[in-house]
């Protein structure tokens, strides 16, 4: 029971409205809140009345508090939300995401602008578009892009030495803008078009295409003109597919399910006339106490913590506060938000639909954790670990012949994978091929790392192998001292057959079966650690596979490395060029043909 004295606290804070924030005695965040009055707020979690279990818990455990004064209640509600996603509190319902969402980025400052998929942070000068609700969206999108518009793709290391168009422009994808088959200013107009395209500005892009279309026409190339007919029929169909119609052309629609203590919000976005698709969330902390109403408005203000909401969003149910919410998205959109959820008509079946898949969603993922909780209890009970573990992690190695080793950590829990706590390690200086030196090199990684940041430590680590494996995991386990988490090493079955592997803990070996629920648990988790070390694997080795020997000389930027390109036809040219040739070309001085001769030897 901690002695913070929450009604003398109370006591000394403004009638007005703001954000309140409640600490435990370690200093993490246990509860946000928003007030129109801030001390009638907080003193009511100190009166002598009972407030149910949840909240009598959370008053037990507080030890400090914080607040923050706003002019409004609508700016204390949008202040609620972005405090709720910078703490993730563990007493309100949050809004995990497995990952970010992705955007489309346009690579500004270059003569020839590259478009492409994004995830990360939206740093200038580059233009954003998005969020889009799926990564299929966003591919979607950019492959009308690419067919229309014809932009380039590849990254600038790759443009920079390019010698000849590539397949991209042999399908009619890319203009080739790397070895001039377009001008800077035809490029530039066709950059523009597509960002007209991506703001549904569909007639300006028409006017564009049948401009371009009229001038290759007067220049006899009617070949091209025909390319640009094809175009604006293309662009014509876009428009007629997936066009909202009857109403505002930029919506969002929400629907929610809830079930067991648990609930599911699917949202599907219409942008510019077209539905972009849908997503489900799960929110996190949500309890039976909660009503669907308190749920939904916490999701709409995490939601919209980083976006900009749509002029109208269509909802299944009423969500708190609507009418306080319907201010406050409207002031972070800067214009009229509306909430509805009585609709009728088309608008009536996009609720109804998305309530469904709200609906499935929640089911799948209920069945999903049943199953990962039995799998658990059963993993416990299997290697008498006395209690089902919190945190498994599982360890995988991959490479091809030895080259380009990458070591995967994955992170399964009650709820499944944690992927945020995924981890890739680059395997360095060890025996090309050397799996045991591998594990250990990553096991003493990680955990050293751990140590040294008090990083949560796993109750069971799985590794991918045998007793060879197993042994060296033990040892470096024993070094660090953490010998009393448990290991358990995966034996391969007779002929790798998936079910029939070895448990290997200690001196004992257990075979489930391929019905255990242990083994089935097991198999989902290692068959993860796999996928995403055969993931980190792919991305190095095509790093390598892109990347110039060129660009490890210093001296020589993308410019002297496009000089030599040319003038040699490639890099197999420079290879057979000597000292004395490589000077010839504008900007090679005798220091820098001699690493560049240097260079390429040892590559």
């Amino acid at each position: 029971m901690s002695d913070f004295d929450g009604r003398a606290f109370a006591r000394s804070l403004s009638t007005g409205p703001g954000v309140y924030l409640m600490r435990d005695a370690d200093g993490k965040v246990l509860y946000v809140g928003k007030a129109r009055n801030l001390r009638r707020r907080v003193a009511s979690y100190f009166s002598r009345r009972d407030l149910g279990p949840r909240i009598n818990l959370l008053v037990r455990k507080v030890a400090s508090m914080e607040v923050s004064l706003t002019r409004t209640e609508a700016e204390a509600l949008l202040l609620e939300n972005e405090w709720i996603k910078a703490h993730l509190p563990r007493f309100n319902v949050n809004l995990r995401d497995d990952k970010s969402y992705p955007w489309i980025r346009l690579e500004l400052g270059h003569d020839y602008p590259r478009i492409g998929f994004y995830r990360g942070n939206r740093k200038p000068p580059h233009r954003y578009f998005g969020p889009f609700s799926s990564a299929g969206a966003v591919r979607e999108a950019l492959n009308q892009i690419y067919r229309l518009f014809g932009l380039r793709q590849c990254r600038d290391t790759v443009f920079a030495n390019r010698t000849r168009p590539c397949l991209q422009y042999q399908i009619n994808r890319c203009s080739a803008p790397c070895v001039g088959h377009i001008s800077r200013d035809d490029y530039a107009a066709d950059v523009r078009a597509a960002v007209q395209f991506l703001e549904g500005r569909n007639e300006a892009v028409i006017e564009h295409l049948a401009e371009r279309m009229e001038q290759a026409s007067q220049a006899l190339e009617f070949e091209q003109a025909a390319a640009y007919r094809d175009r604006i029929r293309a662009v014509q169909q876009v428009r007629g597919s997936q066009f909202v119609t009857g109403g505002t052309t930029d919506l969002d629609v929400i629907g929610i399910h809830a079930q067991s203590g648990k609930a599911a919000v699917h949202v599907v976005e219409f942008r510019h006339g077209r539905n972009v698709g849908g997503r489900s969330h799960f929110p996190g902390n949500v309890h039976k106490e909660l009503s669907v109403a308190e749920v939904l408005a916490a999701f709409l203000g995490q939601y919209y913590a980083d976006r900009t909401p749509p002029s109208e969003i269509l909802l299944s149910d009423e969500p708190a506060d609507s009418a306080l919410w319907a201010e406050a998205l409207g002031s972070r959109r800067e214009a009229r938000v509306t909430l509805s959820w009585r609709v009728r008509g088309e608008r009536a079946e996009w609720v109804r639909m998305a309530a469904a898949n709200a609906e499935d969603a929640l089911r799948r993922r209920l069945a999903e954790r049943d199953q990962i909780g039995r799998g658990l209890a059963a993993l416990a009970e299997l290697l008498d670990l006395g209690s089902p573990p919190e945190r498994l992690e599982c360890f995988d190695i991959s490479h091809i012949s030895g080259t380009e080793t990458v070591a995967s950590c994955v992170v399964f829990g009650p709820r499944g994978a944690d992927k945020k706590q995924y981890r890739h390690f680059n395997i360095r200086d060890v025996i090309p091929g050397d799996d045991y030196a591998a594990m250990e090199q990553v096991l003493r990684r990680r955990y050293t790392r751990a140590l040294e940041q008090s990083d949560e430590l796993p109750d069971l680590v799985l590794i991918d192998g045998g007793k060879g494996q197993l042994g060296r995991a033990r040892a470096v386990f024993e070094e660090l001292g953490l010998d009393a988490i448990p290991l358990l090493g995966i034996a391969k079955g007779p002929a790798r057959r998936a079910g029939y592997e070895t448990f290997v803990m200690g001196d004992r070996e257990v075979v489930p079966g391929p019905h255990h629920a242990a083994s089935h648990l097991v198999q989902q988790i290692r068959d993860e650690a796999h996928r995403f070390a055969i993931k980190g694997h792919r991305q190095r080795r095509q790093k390598r596979a892109q990347a110039s020997p060129l660009e490890q000389v210093r001296g020589i930027g993308p410019k002297r490395r496009q000089a030599l390109l040319k003038a040699f036809g490639g890099l197999q040219g420079i290879r057979d060029a000597g000292i004395d040739e490589l000077m010839r070309v504008g900007g090679i001085n005798r220091k820098l043909a001699e690493a560049v001769v240097d260079q390429l030897k040892r590559s």
